[in-house]
C-alpha cells in the first residue's frame, strides 16, 4: 500500500474534458476529426463489430502527407521552417520550409512510383538520422504505401526478420550512420539482411553519405541522388482511414515479429489533439524531441504530430553528451528557438552524471524554452528535481507505449496545468479507462499495486492489431484480462487518481511473498546525492524466492569509496521501504547496459545475476557494458553457486 498526498483540488480543466470524453466518447472524437483535412467524412465513429478488432473513423478517406505538408502549403505556411536537421557528428545545420519539404517528398514520391511501389505496398526505411529518412516516410504516406522504419545499425539477422515478414517492394537505405567516434557502415548489413530473408525487395535505393560510399548491386541497388536527379513528382493518394500508414516492430522481438500497425486516420485525429492539448504547442512554435525515427517517439514526435500541426520539428542526429559535450541538448534548444521539448530521463541523467552542477545549462540562452516532457521510462523524482532547478521551466513525466503511439497517462499542459507529483506521470488522458487490477482480475482500491489495463476500445491512434497476426494481438494484449488491453506495466492510482507506474510487471518482485516494486527502489536509490544513475533488479535466492540487487553508476567527480556509497544506499532503502525488501547488496558500475533507445536491460542484468542463458538483445547500444556488469557481479558472487 502506497500513501500519496490528496490534493483535494476543485476540479481542472483536464478532468472536465476528461469527463466530457467518458460521457460521450464518439461524439468527443468526432469533434477533434474537424480539426483535420478529409477527402470523405466517416460513414461511424467507431466499428466495434469485430471486437476486439475496434475501428476508428471507418468509411473516411484522408492522406496523412496531405495534413503534414500540403494543407500548411495552401494555409499560409509556405514559408514557414518545417524540419531543422541539426547533425554535431558531420557539423551539419539544414532548415526546410514546409514549400521545400513537400516538394522534396512529392519528387522522392515520384521515385517510389518509378520503382513500382504502389498504394499497400510495404517499403522498409533503414537509415540513420537525415532528412532523406522523413521524406522517405512522408513520400510513403503521400502515394498510401506502408512504411516500416527499422533503426538504422540494427542487425542483419534482426532486420533480415522484419524484411521477411513485412515482404517491403523496396527498402531505402543509406551508406552509413555516424557516431561519435566512428562511422557505422549500413550496406553490409543490409546485404547480409537481404541474403538471410525468406523474401527479397525488387530494389533498394542507397542514400551515399560522403563519410564512406557503399559499393552497389547491378540492377537492385540504386543511389538516391541519381533517381531524384529528375523525377516525376506525385501527388497525394486518397486512402481509408482504416488503411495501415506504418507497420513498427517492437524491439527485442523474437520468433515472428511483432509489428505494430498504425492507421491513417485515428493516428491523425489524435497526433493532432495531442499536440495543442497534451504539450501545448501552437502552430509555428518550434518543438523538439530528441528520439530516433526507429522508434514509436520519432514517428509520432518527430514527424508525424508536429507536421500535423503545423510546427518547426527538429531532426538532430547527436548524443546528449559527447557531441560535443553535456550541453548539447541546451545548445540547440537555444539556437533553434525551441518551445517544447521531449526526451527520455536516460538522456537527463546522462546529462546530470557529466554536469551535475548545471554549468552547461548557463551557457545558453533559454528564454524560449517553456515546457520539458519526458518519456521512456520512469523518471525518478531526484532526476525531475534536478532538471526543474537547473532549467527553471514545468518538468513532465509522461507514460506512453509503442503500442498506443500517443500518451496514456500525461500532466495535459494544454488544457491548463496539474500540480505535478514527482514520480506519476499523472492522470489519464482522454480515450483512455485506466484501471488496476490484481492476479485474479478484480479492481484494486487505490494505492495497492496491480497489472495495469486499458478497458477496451483504445481510443483512435493506438494500434488496431498486428501486422499479419491477429493471434497475436489476442494473446499478447488482450486474452489476459477479457474487455481490457494489457498494458504490461505494473503501478497503482493514488486518492486524487494519479497515476504511479512503477515499471514492467516483471520489474515487481516477490521477496518472500512480499510484491515489491524495483521502481520504487530504484527511487531511493537516485536520491543518494552522488549517484547519476542506477538500476534495482530481482535475482533468484533460495530462501525468500527473490532478492534486490541494485547497480549504482556515479555522478561525475566523485572521489569517494565506492563501498561507502554502496553501503549507504542499502541503508537508505533499508530506511525508507523497509526490512522486508531483503535488499542487501548494491554494487557501483561504469554504467548501465541500454538499448538505444535509453531503456536499461533490467531482464538481461537479472539473467547474468542468476547465470541462467542470455542473447544479447538487437537493440543494446554497446554489448561491451553486459561484459563490465558481468566482471563486477561476479566480484560480489552472482551468480550463486
Amino acid at each position: 500500500m502506497h500513501a500519496t498526498p490528496s490534493l483535494h483540488a476543485t476540479q481542472s480543466i483536464q478532468d472536465q474534458v476528461y469527463a466530457q470524453w467518458a460521457k460521450d466518447p464518439e461524439r468527443f472524437w468526432a469533434e477533434a476529426g474537424e480539426a483535420v483535412h478529409w477527402y470523405k467524412h466517416w460513414d461511424r465513429v467507431l466499428d466495434g463489430s469485430r471486437a476486439p478488432f475496434y475501428r476508428w473513423f471507418p468509411g473516411g478517406v484522408v492522406n496523412s502527407c496531405y495534413n503534414a505538408l500540403d494543407r500548411h502549403v495552401e494555409q499560409g505556411r509556405a514559408d514557414q521552417p518545417a524540419l531543422i536537421y541539426d547533425s554535431p557528428v558531420t557539423g551539419t545545420i539544414k532548415t526546410f520550409t514546409y514549400r521545400e519539404l513537400r516538394d522534396e517528398v512529392a519528387r522522392f514520391a515520384g521515385v517510389l512510383r518509378g520503382q513500382g511501389v504502389r498504394t499497400g505496398d510495404r517499403v522498409i526505411i533503414y537509415m540513420p538520422m537525415v532528412p532523406e529518412a522523413v521524406v522517405a516516410m512522408l513520400a510513403c504516406a503521400r502515394i498510401g504505401a506502408i512504411h516500416s522504419v527499422v533503426f538504422g545499425g540494427f542487425a542483419s539477422h534482426e532486420l533480415a526478420a522484419r524484411i521477411s515478414h513485412a515482404e517491403p517492394t523496396l527498402i531505402v537505405s543509406a551508406s552509413c550512420g555516424i557516431e561519435v567516434n566512428r562511422v557505422v557502415p549500413y550496406k553490409p548489413l543490409l546485404d547480409k539482411a537481404i541474403e538471410l530473408a525468406s523474401g527479397k525487395p525488387r530494389s533498394c535505393i542507397i542514400l551515399q553519405r560522403p563519410e564512406e560510399r557503399a559499393p552497389l548491386v547491378a540492377g537492385r541497388d540504386y543511389d538516391w541522388s541519381e533517381l531524384m536527379a529528375a523525377p516525376q513528382p506525385a501527388e497525394c493518394v486518397p486512402v481509408a482511414a482504416t488503411d495501415p500508414l506504418y507497420i513498427l516492430y517492437t524491439s527485442g522481438t523474437t520468433g515472428m515479429p511483432k509489428g505494430v500497425v498504425r492507421d491513417n486516420g485515428g493516428h491523425l485525429v489524435a497526433l493532432k489533439w495531442s499536440m495543442t492539448h497534451i504539450y501545448g504547442v501552437e502552430p509555428g512554435e518550434v518543438y523538439w524531441a530528441a528520439s530516433d525515427l526507429g522508434w514509436a517517439v520519432g514517428h509520432s514526435y518527430i514527424v508525424y504530430g508536429p507536421l500535423f500541426n503545423g510546427n518547426t520539428t527538429v531532426l538532430y542526429e547527436g548524443k546528449p553528451v559527447g557531441t560535443p559535450d553535456p550541453g548539447a541538448f541546451w545548445r540547440v534548444i537555444s539556437q533553434h528557438r525551441v518551445s517544447v521539448f521531449f526526451t527520455a530521463p536516460t538522456a537527463i541523467r546522462a546529462i546530470k552524471r557529466d554536469d551535475p552542477t548545471g554549468e552547461h545549462v548557463r551557457r545558453y540562452d533559454l528564454a524560449r524554452f517553456r515546457t520539458f516532457f519526458l518519456a521512456g521510462e520512469r523518471c525518478d523524482p531526484d532526476t525531475l528535481h534536478w532538471a526543474e532547478q537547473q532549467l527553471g521551466v514545468p518538468v513532465i513525466d509522461h507514460w506512453w507505449q509503442t503500442e498506443t503511439g500517443w500518451p496514456i497517462g500525461v500532466n495535459c499542459v494544454g488544457l491548463g496545468m496539474l500540480p505535478v507529483k514527482p514520480g506519476s506521470c499523472a492522470k489519464a488522458v482522454v480515450g483512455y479507462d485506466v484501471r488496476v487490477l490484481g492476479e485474479d482480475g478484480q479492481e484494486l482500491t487505490s494505492g495497492q499495486t496491480g497489472n495495469i489495463v486499458i478497458r477496451l476500445p483504445l481510443p483512435p491512434g493506438c494500434l488496431p492489431t498486428l501486422w499479419h497476426n491477429d493471434e497475436g494481438y489476442v494473446r499478447s494484449y488482450v486474452s489476459r484480462y477479457p474487455g481490457y488491453y494489457l498494458t504490461a506495466d505494473a503501478g497503482y492510482k493514488d486518492a486524487d487518481g494519479y497515476l504511479w507506474v512503477m515499471g514492467r510487471t516483471d520489474d515487481i518482485i516477490n521477496v518472500a511473498g512480499h510484491r515489491l516494486s524495483t521502481g520504487a527502489m530504484e527511487e531511493v536509490l537516485a536520491s543518494h546525492p552522488d549517484v547519476a544513475e542506477c538500476a534495482v533488479v530481482g535475482v533468484a535466492d533460495k530462501i525468500k524466492g527473490e532478492i534486490p540487487l541494485g547497480l549504482v553508476v556515479l555522478k561525475a567527480g566523485v572521489q569517494r569509496p565506492a563501498a561507502a556509497i554502496a553501503d549507504e544506499v542499502v541503508g537508505m532503502v533499508r530506511e525508507r521501504i523497509g526490512p522486508v525488501a531483503a535488499f542487501r547488496i548494491a554494487v557501483v558500475v561504469q554504467r548501465l547496459p541500454k538499448t538505444r533507445s535509453g531503456k536499461i536491460l533490467r531482464g538481461t542484468v537479472k539473467r547474468i545475476a542468476d547465470g541462467t542463458e542470455y542473447r544479447v538483445p538487437p537493440t543494446i547500444d554497446d554489448p561491451t557494458t553486459l561484459d563490465e556488469i558481468a566482471a563486477v557481479l561476479a566480484a560480489v558472487g552472482y551468480p550463486r553457486r
